[in-house]
């Protein structure tokens, strides 16, 4: 049934926005709303020092990206204070253990109306940027690359901001 909801279909990339009445901001691209660089955690961090680090820090979340630069998910300091306080997870557990492994990207070059799509029902929206490596053999192959994070708030300050009356 997912087929015949809009907002899905343009959130997965199988239909462009067919909003009729956009407002100004629509089509402006993602990269327009100048997200500073993400703090990043490897999958080895504890859950302590993630709690740590994101209080030190002044961060709510932080993608957990494996060296590789596969991303594993997102980590909320909320979700990883309550699993250890419920017992989920202890303190020395590997963050993976309280990391969300479900989760929306986008690019850069996709439009705010996309982002908008998807912060309707997700937190936030992992940015990614395509880029292509080559090892030593000449081969090469396409990595994504975690370029920020972006939240609705994000969204509503860059609108704010510039808002065209």
């Amino acid at each position: 049934s997912k087929f015949v909801n809009d907002k899905w279909m343009i959130k997965n990339g199988f239909l462009n926005d067919v909003q009729e009445h956009k407002p100004w901001w629509w089509n402006i691209k993602v990269q327009k709303l100048n997200l500073s660089a993400p703090l990043i955690l490897l999958p080895e961090v504890s859950c302590q020092k993630a709690i740590e680090i994101l209080q030190q820090k002044g961060y709510d979340q932080a993608p957990v990206v494996a060296e590789s630069g596969l991303i594993l998910g997102m980590v909320t300091l909320s979700n990883t204070l309550s699993s250890v306080l419920a017992g989920k997870a202890e303190f020395s557990d590997p963050v993976t253990k309280v990391t969300y492994n479900q989760f929306s990207k986008i690019g850069l070059e996709d439009s705010l109306g996309k982002l908008s799509c998807i912060l309707e029902n997700d937190h936030f929206a992992i940015v990614v940027h395509e880029q292509m490596q080559f090892n030593g053999n000449g081969s090469s192959f396409m990595k994504q690359m975690v370029f920020g994070v972006v939240t609705a708030m994000d969204l509503l300050t860059f609108v704010s901001r510039n808002n065209k009356k």
